[in-house]
This record gives structure tokens, sequence and C-alpha cells, in this order.
């Protein structure tokens, strides 16, 4: 393969001496990666046995036999990752971060690696090489941004999957994200946030009694309603924090005559798992799964979540019966159908402020969900502007890969993960930001305040209730039911 490789000028930015500012240095200070109680002294052994039983069990060896045989550092990746950009730090670039777990790879789990390192008695893993691939896989956002640029075709977000998996499995993730995954498994309350059953109907009655006044009709949250079309799973700190979409996809289902339930069994689409560990990755989404398949439901809906609606759409086939298992939907791809099909009618004078649509890495990377939230927006906005780059090419909100989550990180979140997304959002003017997406809508709201954007963070679907407008047949085809 032809060798392509960046401009001296764009080299030199990326390989010149750190200089990250003060915030990352104090940031290690308060960061705890260890959830475990163990001797330091035997991590290298215990991550090189972790490595071996993953590679033993999974198809990551195919990937990493091709990625060794390619070019990793020609650091062409540097200039679309928005956090090496700003934080001028060698050990920012996706392709240096990418050689530190292919090295170990080459090194102990090949051939060659092991006669050569057996003959020169050098290159062993050690704990300071742990330590640094912490950090650095952790300081991703696992955006992806970078398999856009690589001349290779290195995909340096899966790379910084496994190596996280890899940490995980001897103790090393953060604690906020194997808390949280703890309580959904093995908690009394099986969810993320810690809602308890009743918690829950206590929090939709209210909301169905606030749509009421609002609106003057009922509307309501099915729940537990065997044979719908739709089981649906959002983010469950939405119950919590996002109570305008939740009332607006509840809206929609009554305007349209929309069949559709949340369990109470299981109502949480969050899956951690798909940031630092395939075997929790797994677990989770067997659980959405057996809870759709409990109410006799006919799909998977995930609400406003990227890494939720990701998780579901690409593992449910995975590890739940292939072509046997329930589809996946994301709820913007239900409110586009009934949008497209006439049955959902927004009034175009309610929204008047400028709004501009942010793409969640996960549903958008891929070229999954990109035009569809648009043309709804460009219905009923009439002042819609448009951030670039956009769509397959979007810039991360800063807070992926379950960052968000970590609130100790969030100055280094908000000045340098996110520093150019606040810039890409302040150039558009917007007093609306469109962000379909739970850790999106947390981080941007974050990253406006403290980078001082004038800006209100909504959800798409926040939108849509202002401005729905309800037809009397759907309203009463869907009391009915």
């Amino acid at each position: 393969m032809k060798q392509v490789n960046i401009t001296d000028e764009e080299r030199a930015k990326a390989l010149s001496p750190t200089k990250k500012p003060e915030v990352m240095e104090k940031q290690k200070l308060n960061v705890r990666y260890h959830v475990e109680n163990y001797n330091t002294a035997d991590r290298p052994r215990r991550f090189l046995e972790a490595f071996a039983v993953i590679l033993k069990y999974s198809n990551y060896r195919f990937a990493l036999e091709h990625f060794i045989r390619m070019s990793a550092k020609c650091a062409r990746c540097t200039v679309q990752c928005p956090i090496s950009q700003v934080s001028g730090d060698m050990r920012d670039i996706p392709c240096y971060r990418s050689e530190l777990l292919l090295s170990v790879y080459r090194r102990h789990f090949t051939i060659g690696g092991l006669w050569k390192g057996r003959l020169l008695g050098k290159d062993y893993l050690t704990d300071e090489k742990i330590e640094e691939m912490a950090d650095a896989f952790w300081n991703c956002t696992a955006c992806k941004r970078c398999t856009i640029e690589c001349p290779s075709g290195i995909d340096h977000g899966l790379i910084a999957h496994l190596g996280r998996y890899i940490l995980s499995e001897i103790g090393i993730a953060p604690r906020a994200l194997v808390v949280s995954v703890r309580e959904q498994l093995e908690g009394k309350t099986g969810n993320t946030s810690a809602i308890p059953v009743p918690a829950l109907i206590d929090t939709l009655e209210f909301l169905e009694e606030d749509m009421k006044e609002a609106k003057g009709i009922d509307i309501k949250f099915p729940l537990d309603v065997e044979g719908c079309d739709f089981v649906f799973f959002p983010a469950v700190s939405d119950f919590l924090m996002e109570a305008e979409t939740l009332m607006g996809i509840a809206a929609v289902f009554t305007a349209t005559g929309g069949s559709w339930t949340t369990g109470t069994g299981y109502f949480d689409g969050i899956n951690y798992g798909l940031f630092y560990s395939d075997r929790m990755l797994e677990r989770i989404v067997k659980k959405v799964h057996a809870e759709a398949v409990r109410l006799k439901g006919k799909s998977i809906l995930i609400g406003e979540c990227g890494h939720a609606s990701r998780s579901a759409k690409y593992f449910v086939p995975t590890y739940c019966g292939g072509e046997s298992a329930l589809p996946v939907y994301n709820i913007m791809e239900y409110t586009y159908r009934v949008f497209k099909e006439g049955r959902l009618k927004l009034d175009p004078n309610v929204v008047t402020e400028p709004v501009a649509y942010h793409d969640p890495c996960n549903i958008a990377r891929q070229g999954w969900i990109i035009d569809q939230p648009r043309e709804i927006l460009k219905a009923f906005c009439k002042n819609y502007v448009e951030m670039e780059p956009k769509g397959a090419d979007n810039i991360c909100c800063g807070g992926g890969g379950g960052t968000v989550s970590i609130d100790e990180v969030r100055p280094y979140r908000t000045s340098i993960a996110g520093k150019v997304k606040a810039e890409q959002i302040r150039s558009t003017g917007c007093k609306y930001l469109v962000a379909p997406c739970a850790n999106c809508k947390k981080q941007l709201r974050e990253l406006v305040e403290d980078q001082k954007v004038d800006c209100e963070v909504v959800g798409l679907h926040d939108l849509i209730y202002k401005a729905i407008i309800f037809d009397n047949t759907a309203n009463n085809k869907q009391s009915a039911k």
C-alpha cells in the first residue's frame, strides 16, 4: 500500500513537545482507575494473561494480525482528532496510542516477537507502560473520527476499546462505569441510575399529569403491555433528567396511534459495556432482548441515546440469535417514518429561534442516522442552521466513549476534548442545539456552560413536543389501546 504522509507543518505540530494545560496534570491526581486492590508489581503478568484469554475466545487476533502489518506511525490521523489538535501532546495522537497495545501484541503474541525477546532480553511489558495505556485509552473519546483519515485502514477506536477491555479484566477501569454496571447487573434496582420500579411509575404518572395540563389531552406511558410493536428502552437517566424528551416521544406515539410499551422488568437502554468490557456488553444486551421477548414485543426501540442505540443495533443480533433476534430501531427512525407518512404534524410557527443539529458519533459515524432528523427539523424550524463538518464526518461532543460519566475529568472534557466542538457550536449562532443522545446532552450542557456558549442543549423530541399538532382520530385510537 502506498504510504500517505501528512505535511511537515502538520507533523511538527503533532510531534511538538508536550504543552498540555495544567488541568491535565491536576486531573491525574483525582481520577481513580483502580477499582480492585491487588499487588501492582504483578500487573504485567495479569495483563498478558487477560490478553491471552481474550485472544483465545474472540476474533480480535485477526484484526491485530492485520494492523501490525500496516504502518501505524504516519500521524495523519492527527488532523482528524479534535483532542490531539488541542492538547498538542504526542500521546494523544491516535496511532501513537494504538502502538502502545500493538507493540505488546507484537512482542508477546507473535513468534517473531517471542524469539526476539528471548534473544535480546528486552521490551518486556512493564507496570509503567500499563499506566500509560490506562491514561491514553481513557483520554480518547472513541469517536472514531481518526479512521476517516488513516491511509492504512487501521481502526484506532477498536484498538482503544480492546485496550480498555484488557485493563478492565485486571481491575483498571473508571469507578463511575464499573459501579453503574454492577448496579445494572447485580443491584436491587437493575439499572444504572438505581431507579426502583415504584419511583419509575410515580415519575411517569407525574409526566402524564403535566402533559394533560399542557396539551389538554391524555398522553400515556404504557407499561407492561404485551404484544406491542415496540418495547421502549431509553437511557434510564432520561427518567431523571430528560422529561421533555420523554414527553415528546410519548406525544409522537399518541398523535400517530403507535403501539408501544415500557417494561417494568427492565427499562434501561444504557450499555456501558460498549465502553470498557465485552463481557458486560453481552450481558446487558441480553437483558434488553429478554425483556422485549417477555413482553412479546415485535421489536426493540431505543430512545435518544447514541451508544445505547449502537449497542442494541449491532450486538443484539450477535448475542441473541442472529436473524431470529428481534429487530432494533432508534426512536428517530420511527418519528421520521410517521412524519414521511403524513401522520406527524408540526406547527412551523412555534420554534423561531436559530436551531442547529449535533450528530452523535455512535449513530452517525457509520452513516446510520444523519439526514432523517435534519429533514424533520427543517420542516418546522424556520431558522435551521447547519454545522460543518457534519454527518459521518462530525466532530465529537468531547464526552464520548464513556468519559462523560466520569465527573472528575469534566475540566479535561470541556477545555480539551470538547474545545473544537464548542467553537463549532459558537460559529452557528444557534439558540437551540439539538443533540439526540443522553451522553451528548450531558457533555454539551457542561461544555457550553464552561466555554460560555449562549445556547440551550435539547433533544429532537423536546422541540417536537413544543410544535406537535394532535389529530383527534390518532389520539382516540391510542387512548382506546
